[in-house]
Parts: C-alpha cells; structure tokens; sequence
C-alpha cells in the first residue's frame, strides 16, 4: 500500500484517498448526504479538507475529531 502523508501525495491522490475512505464508512454516497451531520460530526467533506489542501495529515484530523475538536 502506497503511503497517505503528504509529503508523499499530490492534491488528486488525496481527494481520492478522502473519497474512497468515505464512500466505505456507510455504503452511501457522500453527495448531499447530510447523515455524519445528524450525528454531530459535520459535513466529511470539510472535515477533511484540511488533509486535502497539505495542512494537516488524516491521523491529526481524526485525533481532534475523537477529542470533539472538529465540526464541519
């Protein structure tokens, strides 16, 4: 399996990497789905968006989101 961090993706492998990961977590799609948000998670989307733009590595993210730190 190829490596997820930054430094070693470019900006498509990581939507696609964000992509696969989410379609998986329900067996939906993502688009205009607002279920996450019911639950108090906020939108995937910019959850993870900060992964996407090479700001912030998934593992970080994911540790916020477990402590209640993130909202979309």
């Amino acid at each position: 399996m190829k490596s997820i961090l930054i430094r070693d993706t470019t900006r498509e492998e990581r939507i696609r990497i964000v992509n696969s990961a989410l379609w998986g977590g329900c067996g939906q799609e993502c688009e205009f789905c607002s279920g996450c948000d019911n639950r108090g998670g906020g939108r995937i989307d910019s959850i993870y968006q900060p992964y996407i733009d090479g700001l912030k590595e998934i593992r970080e993210i994911n540790e916020e989101y477990r402590a209640g730190l993130v909202r979309g």
